[in-house]
């Protein structure tokens, strides 16, 4: 949709700028997009990844969708469950995963590099049983490429959605083929790189999954946890039910999403979308813009394709 004119949306572009760095305040990661100058990162200007990860309203739902997604594997929700303080700091978690995709697309090499070994240290630490008795580990090649699927194919999705920027074929295949880099930095295997993979990838795993009493407490948490900002109720259930219009039928099933609940989604994504504009005039100046000047190219990149123009 054409976006709204600068000064009829003024205010609301204020407030949604306020509620957006009220729930991811900037500063607390302690990660340089501005250093070293001319360094692309483990991707760079030409990836389209830099592009579908630069788009707030996309991102944010289709993190959300991925979390949804992630429920349902037993073992990667275990390593949650035991290790976690998601039940009463779970915006905390959304933000350090954040941080953690923010930093490994834009920042440095340098740092980039620091920041997954950082993550996979964690990983080495987590580990366990789950309540049916079987052995995980968060650095299990296998839950890795888990993890990583579910945000990659939530995060296009997102984009697809409300990003209001139409995609080119084989946009979906170099995205893929371009972000497991990270995943496989961190140990996973066997990494969907297509979208025909992704779908062959979905349908190997989806023996493995389901909705069970951990799910179902995980979900609510997610529904309930409190926003620090005015209206963060309101926001937080039109971003959640935007990502859940994002889930692959066969994951609505697993998830016992009603016909009804399904029409709600769907008007939290119409909703989105008449917002995301707004959101995008209410953030000129997030960590992408800041990569696209260390390394010398305007901002203005971000919203075409590279090669197209």
């Amino acid at each position: 949709m054409d976006a709204p004119r600068p000064g009829f949306a003024a205010p609301l572009t204020a407030a949604l700028r306020r509620w957006v760095l009220g729930v991811f305040p900037r500063g607390q990661s302690g990660i340089d997009y501005d250093t070293p100058a001319g360094d692309p990162g483990l991707f760079g200007p030409d990836a389209v990844t830099w592009r579908i990860h630069a788009d707030f309203p996309g991102m944010l739902a289709g993190g959300l969708c991925a979390l949804l997604l992630q429920t349902l594997h037993p073992r990667a929700l275990a390593g949650v469950w035991d290790h976690s303080d998601f039940r009463t700091d779970l915006i905390g978690r959304l933000r350090r995963t954040t941080a953690f995709v923010a930093g490994t697309t834009y920042a440095g090499s340098a740092q980039a590099q620091r920041l997954i070994a950082r993550v996979a240290a964690i990983h080495g630490q987590v580990r366990g049983i789950t309540a049916d008795g079987v052995p995980y580990a968060a650095d299990d090649p296998a839950l890795l490429a888990w993890v990583h699927a579910t945000e990659a194919y939530a995060f296009l999705q997102g984009f697809r959605a409300y990003a209001g920027l139409p995609t080119p074929d084989g946009v979906d295949d170099r995205y893929y083929d371009e972000s497991r880099r990270v995943a496989e930095a961190l140990g996973a295997r066997d990494v969907p790189t297509s979208d025909a993979a992704m779908a062959d990838y979905f349908a190997q795993v989806r023996p493995d999954l389901r909705l069970d009493a951990r799910s179902r407490e995980v979900l609510a948490v997610l529904r309930t946890t409190r926003l620090p900002v005015p209206g963060g109720a309101l926001l937080r259930g039109v971003f959640i039910g935007a990502g859940a219009a994002l889930l692959p039928p066969w994951a609505e099933a697993l998830l016992e999403i009603t016909l009804l609940q399904r029409i709600r989604y769907r008007v939290c994504a119409c909703v989105l979308r008449v917002l995301a504009p707004l959101f995008r005039m209410a953030l000129p100046d997030g960590v992408a813009p800041r990569a696209c000047r260390r390394v010398g190219v305007s901002p203005d990149i971000l919203r075409r394709w590279p090669g197209m123009g």
